[in-house]
């Protein structure tokens, strides 16, 4: 996925700010366009950064444990294979 120029927290930032002024007047500042930040509002709704920040550390932890248990079960058929095996 494509690294973009503003963290998560930056969006939020933005988004707030868009909150308070008007969007075209937001968006030129920052130099993105109005869908942008309509984009981020779909995203982010009602998030702060902290929760954005919470979010990212669950998402991580969520691919890791996957990893582990597609790890995990690649070794029970392992083991379910060379129990079936005859010596």
């Amino acid at each position: 996925m494509k690294k973009g120029r503003f963290s998560e927290e930056q969006m939020v930032g933005i988004l707030r700010e868009a909150d308070r002024s008007p969007v075209a007047q937001v968006a030129k500042k920052h130099g993105i366009s109005e869908q942008t930040i309509y984009t981020w509002r779909q995203r982010f709704a009602g998030m702060s950064a902290d929760d954005v920040k919470r979010l990212r550390l669950l998402e991580q932890e969520n691919t890791r444990l996957k990893k582990i248990l597609a790890e995990r079960d690649l070794e029970i058929e392992v083991m379910k294979e060379i129990a079936t095996k005859k010596w």
